[in-house]
């Protein structure tokens, strides 16, 4: 199989050519938020910043709302989707692995 494709129970996903970003603020644990991707290990996840940004919120307006966030964490939080929204996901039928 190729080098770029990850199986997963139910799904494979294909990375992309890019290597993921250096991202030091974002974190997952099985333990925290189902081990979604998360803020430098706080109980927020990088798609409830994404979400916020998407929604128009601005960087000063997440800050605000969230004043353990730092600039930089929205910032890497939207590095991280923008990796991610590279990636191909490929559902497997019934029976394969």
């Amino acid at each position: 199989m190729h080098s770029g494709w990850q199986v997963h129970p139910g799904w494979i996903t294909m990375r992309t050519e890019s290597p993921m970003p250096q991202l030091a603020r974002i974190t997952r644990d099985p333990r925290l938020m189902g081990g979604k991707p998360c803020i430098r290990g706080l109980r927020i996840t990088v798609g409830a910043v994404v979400g916020l940004v998407a929604a128009g919120h601005s960087t000063a307006d997440i800050l605000r709302a969230y004043p353990y966030l730092e600039r930089q964490d929205v910032a890497e939080a939207l590095s991280y989707a923008a990796w991610r929204a590279e990636e191909v996901e490929v559902p497997l039928r019934r029976g394969q692995r």
